[in-house]
């Protein structure tokens, strides 16, 4: 069933991972060769390969959650894994900040920090499904 909340959740996590990839999260100044250079920090700058890798995984395995609808506890235990990475690409956001002398987090900066909230949205539609067809499935 793909008329689920989740759905809708999912869908935005995986929308607010891609476009982590052209805003920016953090934006100022870094030394190259003594001379302070101003960049801007997204996944997909140079440099930060891991942090790349991370978020496009995060952003397809949420695409890919949307379609294991017919296996809740599956996509609930995938769900929670796409979680905790989500939040390890948010720590390599902000230890990537520390390269830079100075700085300030962008305007844009809440939608990389939205792709977890949304994944915890859709885990707890995914639990109250499973928890509804279980309740029904005492009553047969």
């Amino acid at each position: 069933m793909l008329q689920r909340i989740q759905t809708i959740w999912l869908l935005l996590a995986s929308a607010c991972a891609f476009l982590t990839m052209k805003l920016s999260f953090f934006s100022g100044n870094k030394l190259v060769n003594n001379q302070k250079q101003f960049e801007s920090l997204t996944a997909s700058s140079p440099g930060n390969l891991f942090l790349l890798i991370l978020t496009v995984a995060v952003a397809i395995a949420a695409l890919v959650l949307i379609f294991l609808y017919k296996d809740r506890k599956m996509q609930m235990k995938i769900a929670l894994i796409v979680l905790g990475l989500s939040l390890v690409n948010i720590f390599l956001f902000v230890s990537a900040t520390e390269k830079f002398v100075e700085g300030t987090y962008d305007l844009t900066s809440p939608v990389a920090v939205a792709v977890p909230v949304f994944l915890l949205l859709a885990v707890r539609g995914i639990y109250k499904d499973e928890k509804l067809v279980k309740s029904v499935d005492r009553l047969r």
